[in-house]
């Protein structure tokens, strides 16, 4: 990933940087000195990482957090302070460092940067996969994703469950599963897979969608608990 470091002290960032050339995932692409040369930068060349220093002279970490808007990379503050945690968090930053950093510390949050880039590409390639298109006696019939109920192997076919019909479909579960949006959809079955906007409720290891009884298998079950918002 593309990275940016933040801070006004030199001896800071020739730290940051000897550090940040250790994790092979890393590519420092430029050091800036202050928040106002790292806005202008991002504008003209856009980065995935900030390594930001809050306490810097003119505009402060946090004000330049504020102004990125829609354009911001993901930001981790590298700081001697603690007393600006509560304020880093209110504004989503992936985490805070408190200086002096180790490396193991460092791993971690660069690991959250992970997660979070991809979340951040789950989302963009559920936006590009709202409906599909499927083969029906010869027609090909588009079916926006959130009108599949939940979808059933029978076969060399797929059953594609909406509220109002079902389409039958020649393709195995795998074939269809890649193409829906993962952040709906998930298998909980080898026979099934389950819109999880559209579960009714579940009850002793069975899905209930519209009705109908959906078994879940125990090698999907601990997923399927980590998938829903369990209060």
């Amino acid at each position: 990933m593309k990275c940016i470091i933040v801070d006004d002290n030199p001896m800071a960032r020739m730290a940051m940087k000897k550090l940040v050339s250790q994790v092979k995932d890393i590519a420092i692409v430029a050091e800036c000195e202050s928040a106002m040369d790292a806005y202008n930068l991002i504008h003209k060349q856009p980065v995935d990482l900030l390594l930001l220093d809050i306490e810097m002279p003119g505009m402060s970490g946090l004000e330049l957090t504020k102004n990125l808007g829609p354009k911001s990379p993901f930001i981790i503050f590298t700081t001697a302070k603690t007393n600006y945690a509560v304020d880093a968090f209110e504004l989503n930053v992936v985490d805070y460092l408190v200086k002096p950093i180790e490396p193991a510390r460092l791993l971690k949050a660069v690991d959250r940067v992970k997660e979070a880039m991809e979340s951040k590409k789950e989302q963009i390639e559920a936006i590009d996969k709202e409906f599909v298109f499927i083969r029906d006696s010869g027609v090909l019939k588009k079916i926006n994703a959130d009108d599949i109920l939940y979808l059933e192997a029978m076969g060399d076919y797929v059953k594609v469950f909406t509220s109002q019909k079902f389409h039958i479909v020649h393709a195995t579960l795998k074939s269809i599963e890649e193409k829906l949006p993962s952040s709906k959809f998930m298998r909980v079955h080898r026979s099934y897979i389950v819109s999880l906007n559209k579960i009714d409720f579940i009850e002793e290891g069975v899905i209930n969608i519209g009705g109908t009884p959906i078994p879940v298998a125990d090698a999907f079950r601990t997923a399927l608990n980590s998938r829903l918002n369990l209060l």
